[in-house]
């Protein structure tokens, strides 16, 4: 073709043949279901076959016109329209026989259809068969039309050329666990020359439906291989310690804690506990909903490590939060003889000097610090254990950083944002994963409301009845300061943390003690405010989502989100999380700045009418799909082409189960008809995932 057409197509990411054969449709047109006039409803899609038996063309004005035709079969008539289309005159005569489809509307006492897909018939030419079309992602100066013929010329004359990655055994074997998890799919997967002519140029429904089963099936089980394959070389290639449990052991860390673990929690631990006795690291992944109790699991692994003379170590993705941890912990153990030590930024040359060398000495037995002691020169004397708080910090290269004289630890990675089903089986696929649900006993219920025209007068009037109550409360607002922009509007300013705060201040609020928070504070500043708030001496705190994470002050039951449709569902159900810390019923209003209200946002209403955060992180998906919720950096693992995270979770079940199997029986695929399959694995995940003989 020549370099123009090429140039186009190359918008598209279409530069060789074999990329138009894996051009994927992003949807499909299906014929619409022929109909009797009699059973048209309007707004459905129908098509019939019928006689033209009265047309018109009106001219209406200069370049504007108006082609009405009246078509007629034994159940009845209907009329068709085409704006400024004056060539359908010469095209739609008298007495021609027609297939017509569309959706149809009432006009009067007769169905019409507004610019129809037209087919004309010859006379003794019978109703031909119809056809799904696919549709195709397009670019400025391409046609759909042109990529269906494409595509389909291309798959006709190359698509056998193409090397089978699935052996038939394979694609039989496929089809039998397909069924095993309950999906309605007969027979084998087809092979890859019948699955893309299938796809490109579907005959029927069943024909695409096998098509695509193929080609997601295989893209799914590619990454699973991947994952399984990942997981079984960190238990083969990576050495830990063996950090054993007793019943002694168990009961001395559990009787530091001032209350019952629940059942999610007492779960966990057994499954951390089983995990660090074996001699390769733990990859653990646990996750819950704000309040679940992550923290008291992580204590109990990590006093696990210092039972059996191993270090641990725990990151925190912020200095607050790092703080709040080393409070928390030193609280809990100052009966004890485990000694706990502290590293972040705000700390002087001197005081970092002694804590690195203690922690290399052996003298810390759990060392508390941000992500910065990672690019720090900290070793540890035998480090058995370390807790990542936050999932999306973690990586491969913390492994490799904090290894401890050639031995790797044990990971612990928490997570405050729980993962839908499908992300924790692609995203954290290589990781185990632990999950808390139930919340300890005697935590408040969070109450939320859409805010609505005229209410936020009410609403600052229910927020002082509150703190004279005694209760404390939060107010977030989306950005730190007014901008100086001409194109920022009125709304954004007033939306900033700081003019919030002097609104507050000098009006609703101005009889309480107000702090201000954010995180272009100086460390020392924001370290104050936050032991004021949690001291009670500020009784409000206004403040960016710098406190969306592990803030815990239980006295604080009310909270006012402004600007809520710049947040995430995640985030919002995070900052929820601050006021269900204690015992007492929190309250969260979430208002809107610009013309749009709370009512009308989808995720700010499925925010309002779910409370579980699990049941919200599957809503999220359902809304945002993965490459919104992850980002391009979050996920780590290249985007799926054709395969649906959301609507292809029971498929991704099966790849999985399928893929462990198959690892379990061959580790390294070596069976000769994989050699396709393995080259494919390596291509695609090799380098990302640290599989070895990448190609």
């Amino acid at each position: 073709m020549g370099p123009a057409r090429a140039e186009r197509l190359a918008r598209l990411g279409l530069r060789t043949a074999r990329d138009i054969l894996f051009l994927f449709p992003r949807d499909f047109e299906h014929p619409a279901p022929e109909a009797d006039v009699a059973d048209l409803c309007e707004g459905i899609a129908a098509s019939l076959v019928g006689t033209i038996t009265d047309a018109e063309l009106v001219s209406r004005t200069p370049g504007r016109s108006l082609f009405a035709a009246i078509v007629e079969n034994p159940t009845g008539a209907v009329r068709i329209l085409f704006f400024n289309q004056p060539f359908r005159a010469e095209q739609l005569t008298l007495d021609r026989r027609v297939l017509i489809s569309g959706v149809p509307k009432m006009h009067g006492l007769r169905m019409e259809f507004t610019h129809p897909k037209v087919t004309i018939l010859d006379d003794e030419e019978d109703m031909p068969r119809p056809r799904i079309l696919p549709v195709y992602p397009l670019t400025e100066g391409v046609k759909q039309s042109d990529l269906r013929r494409l595509a389909a010329e291309t798959t006709r004359i190359l698509a056998g050329s193409l090397t089978e990655v699935m052996p038939e055994h394979l694609r039989r074997q496929s089809g039998e666990f397909l069924r095993s998890h309950g999906i309605d799919f007969a027979g084998d997967l087809p092979g890859i020359e019948t699955a893309l002519r299938w796809l490109h140029e579907p005959a029927d429904e069943s024909a695409l439906v096998a098509a695509r089963m193929r080609l997601v099936f295989q893209e799914l089980l590619v990454m699973q291989l991947a994952l399984a394959m990942r997981r079984r070389k960190l238990t083969t290639d990576l050495r830990a310690p063996s950090l054993e449990s007793s019943a002694m052991i168990d009961a001395r860390i559990v009787n530091r804690f001032p209350f019952e673990l629940t059942g999610d929690q007492r779960r966990a631990i057994d499954e951390i506990r089983h995990d660090m006795a074996r001699q390769f690291p733990m990859n653990r992944l646990l996750q819950g909903d704000v309040g679940s109790g992550k923290t008291v699991v992580a204590v109990y692994a990590m006093m696990l490590a210092v039972a059996n003379r191993h270090q641990a170590v725990l990151m925190a993705p912020t200095e607050v939060l790092t703080r709040q941890h080393y409070e928390t912990l030193s609280t809990t153990l100052a009966a004890s003889r485990v000694r706990i030590g502290l590293l972040c930024g705000s700390l002087t040359g001197k005081q970092r000097r002694e804590v690195v060398a203690a922690t290399a000495a052996g003298e810390i037995d759990l060392l508390i610090g941000t992500q910065a002691l990672l690019y720090s020169e900290v070793e540890f004397k035998q480090l058995g254990l370390c807790v990542i708080d936050e999932q999306h910090k973690f990586g491969v290269r913390q492994r490799v950083m904090l290894r401890s004289g050639g031995v790797d630890p044990h990971y612990l990675v928490m997570s405050a944002t729980p993962i839908p089903r499908s992300i924790a089986m692609t995203m954290f696929g290589d990781v185990d994963l632990s999950t808390l649900r139930e919340k300890p006993p005697g935590r408040g219920s969070v109450r939320t409301y859409l805010a609505q025209d005229g209410w936020k007068d009410r609403w600052w009037g229910f927020v002082r009845e509150r703190i004279d109550e005694g209760r404390q409360a939060f107010v977030v607002a989306p950005r730190v300061a007014a901008t100086t922009s001409d194109d920022t509007d009125d709304a954004e300013d007033a939306s900033s943390v700081e003019a919030v705060f002097e609104q507050l201040c000098n009006g609703p609020l101005s009889e309480y003690r107000v702090g201000l928070l954010h995180g272009r504070m100086p460390h020392s500043d924001k370290q104050a405010i936050m032991e004021s708030f949690a001291s009670g001496r500020l009784q409000v705190l206004v403040s960016t989502t710098v406190i969306e994470v592990g803030i815990d002050v239980p006295n604080a039951t009310v909270m006012t989100i402004l600007g809520a449709q710049r947040f995430g569902l995640a985030q919002l159900h995070q900052l929820r999380g601050r006021i269900s810390r204690g015992s007492h019923t929190g309250h969260v209003c979430v208002f809107t700045d610009g013309e749009d209200s709370p009512q009308e946002n989808e995720r700010l209403k499925v925010f309002e009418q779910t409370e579980d955060g699990f049941d919200l992180a599957e809503a999220d998906f359902s809304l945002r799909g993965p490459g919104d919720l992850l980002g391009k950096k979050q996920s780590g693992l290249p985007p799926m082409r054709i395969a649906d995270l959301n609507r292809d979770i029971e498929i991704l079940v099966a790849a999985r189960s399928l893929a462990q199997q198959m690892i379990d029986e061959d580790p390294e695929l070596a069976a000769e008809d994989l050699a396709e399959l393995r080259h494919q694995i390596m291509h695609r995940y090799g380098k990302r995932l640290e599989l070895g003989d990448v190609v």
